[in-house]
Parts: C-alpha cells; sequence; structure tokens
C-alpha cells in the first residue's frame, strides 16, 4: 500500500483520547485532506512535549504519514497564537467539532468549510458567537449538499412554514412558523437581530437532526448541565 506523506498542513484538532499505553488517537480537521484520524505515538509519555499541542480550537500545522484509514502523526507545531476562547464559548467549540466529527467522512476534503471553521473559531473569541455559530451550521449543511431553501422572492412580512421538500411555504403565523425577515437574514447571513438568531436557531437545529440519523449531540447537553449546576450554585 502506498504511504502518503502530508507536512505541514493547517489543521485543527477535532478531540484526542487515548491509545494503548503511551499513544493518542486523534481526530483533527484540515484544509486540504478533511477530516482525518491519525495516531500520535508516544504523545502521553512523560517527556512528550506534543500533548501540548494537539489541544483543540487552536491553530496548528500538522504533518503524518497515511497508508490506510488511520494515519501516523510525525510532527506537529503552532500554527500562530492561541485563540483566547474561555468559558461557555469553550462548549461552542466542540459543539462545531462535534458536528464536523459526526457529519463529515474522513478524507473527504471541504477547504471552504475550513476557512469557514477557522474564521469560526476566531468570532468564538472577539465577537458575536451566537451569529458565528448560526453561520457555520448554514454552511455545514450547504457544504454537505443538504443547504435550506431560501429563495429570492420571500416577503418580510410573511410567515412561512418551512417544508423540507418544498422550503418555506407562505401561512398564517403559529408556533412552528418563521417570519420571512427573519428567513431573509439568514439567507444573507446577517443575523443582526435576537430574534433572526433565535428563529435560526430552531429551523437549522432541525436541519441538522434530520442529518444526525438518531445520533446525539453530547456537547449541548454537556453546557445544559453546567447551566443548572451553576444555577442551583
Amino acid at each position: 500500500m502506498t504511504r502518503a506523506r502530508v507536512q505541514l498542513e493547517p489543521g485543527y484538532i477535532l478531540n484526542a483520547r487515548p491509545y494503548n499505553d503511551t499513544s493518542l488517537l486523534v481526530e483533527a480537521f484540515t484544509r486540504e485532506h478533511g477530516r482525518i484520524g491519525f495516531v500520535a505515538r508516544g504523545a502521553r509519555g512523560p517527556k512528550s512535549k506534543t500533548r501540548a499541542l494537539l489541544q483543540p480550537l487552536q491553530p496548528l500545522l500538522l504533518s503524518w504519514t497515511q497508508s490506510g484509514e488511520l494515519g501516523g502523526l510525525t510532527a506537529v507545531e503552532a500554527a500562530g497564537p492561541s485563540l483566547p476562547i474561555s468559558g461557555e464559548r469553550v462548549f461552542y467549540g466542540w459543539y462545531v467539532n462535534e458536528l464536523i466529527l459526526k457529519l463529515l467522512q474522513r478524507q473527504d476534503p471541504h477547504p471552504s468549510l475550513f476557512e469557514t471553521y477557522a474564521l469560526t473559531l476566531t468570532q468564538l473569541a472577539d465577537s458575536d458567537a451566537e451569529r458565528a455559530l448560526r453561520i457555520f451550521e448554514k454552511r455545514l449543511l450547504d457544504e454537505l449538499g443538504y443547504g435550506l431553501q431560501l429563495p429570492d422572492d420571500l416577503e418580510p412580512e410573511l410567515h412561512y412554514q418551512y417544508d423540507w421538500a418544498e422550503g418555506p411555504i407562505p401561512t398564517v403565523q403559529g408556533p412552528s412558523t418563521f417570519l420571512g425577515a427573519h428567513l431573509i437574514a439568514l439567507a444573507q447571513e446577517t443575523l443582526d437581530s435576537s430574534e433572526a438568531q433565535s428563529h435560526a436557531r430552531r429551523l437549522l437545529k432541525a436541519a441538522i437532526q434530520n442529518q444526525l440519523g438518531g445520533k446525539t449531540l453530547e456537547t449541548p447537553v454537556m453546557l445544559r448541565q453546567l447551566r443548572s449546576s451553576l444555577r442551583v450554585k
């Protein structure tokens, strides 16, 4: 089997877990190779400097060899300063990572989505996290080929029921309808108001659930549990 060598590929760690006695099994998202899995041998060893670098939500340059489903890490270095993502926003980053892990296949390149992902992490650190998450979800669905149908002829003042086969259908206002102005904001990726963000979250959540095929997203559950425990205290 031919062994491919990849050098200094921009990427981010999605997750890492123990593998054998001293290694890590790592999932990463890279610009030119998409989601990849590799073994970081010796990364858990007492003298390893690699483990400190293999952290989620930070820009890296990854080098590895690939001869099958799993590659082998050969080098890793920081690609820039650490992103100051903290507090609840760490969970937002984990949520984005979980979406990639559960919806993208390994070794399926999505360079434009990679750029959106990198921008999303930057925005989680210093701007409107809610808007950044909704735009990432929308573009992820587009990349998967299951993007929302948001035609140009939507009327701002009308209410719509969203049909998964036909898209928005005009209707009377109800608990499950969407205001045309909010659908337009989603289509244009503006989402400047909390109301538009709330409507976008509801529609995108349903669209993503359709693609998960029964899989459960763990990060939102963890965040709800954290918020609940803080309220109790």
